[in-house]
């Protein structure tokens, strides 16, 4: 059974879904691919002790500090890539953004490969279903563009700047994908 609950976010109303004790995704009312790793049909239960985690984790977040991502129980629902793109995307400290290039030479070196297509971790960071705590908002193009946020690049400023990053070099795309 798959259990869900809203929460009401600085950035707009937040679905959280889990699975028994094990959150397995937070998203963005409005974001793209809402939902798509839950193939049950969630039912509305916001007394689970994950949830209330989660709340406080939030609570703490946009209150300004950096709750750790191992203080939840996490189980996004994705293939050995996806998966292991995500565990990448948990190692990116508070105040600071990385390349999808990066990411794929980080996945190259762990597959064993020479190289690593940054579409195809495009793809695996846009379909992060645990978003802002699996914080694929901190990914951003090599040049500097802030494209790529399956929830809107108005929230994916909003995070980057509620962190404190340095926006001085990162600048919005006229042009491209998740506009």
């Amino acid at each position: 059974m798959i259990y869900s609950t809203h929460y009401s976010s600085p950035i707009g109303s937040i679905l959280l879904s889990a699975g028994g004790e094990k959150l397995v995704g937070l998203w963005i009312e409005g974001q793209k691919y809402f939902g798509d790793t839950v193939e049950e049909v969630m039912t509305e239960n916001p007394n689970l002790s994950v949830f209330t985690a989660a709340k406080r984790w939030l609570d703490r977040y946009f209150a300004g500090q950096k709750p750790c991502i191992s203080d939840l129980p996490l189980a996004p629902n994705g293939g050995a890539f996806r998966m292991a793109v995500w565990d990448i995307l948990c190692e990116i400290p508070y105040g600071e953004v990385i390349t999808y290039g990066d990411i794929a030479k980080k996945m190259a070196m762990k597959m064993n490969k020479a190289s690593m297509s940054s579409q195809a971790v495009g793809g695996a960071v846009g379909h992060n279903p645990i978003s802002i705590i699996i914080p694929c908002h901190r990914v951003v193009g090599s040049n500097g563009s802030l494209t790529g946020y399956a929830g809107g690049l108005d929230k994916k400023i909003k995070l980057l700047e509620h962190e404190g990053v340095d926006m001085s070099k990162l600048f919005r795309p006229t042009k491209g994908t998740a506009l």
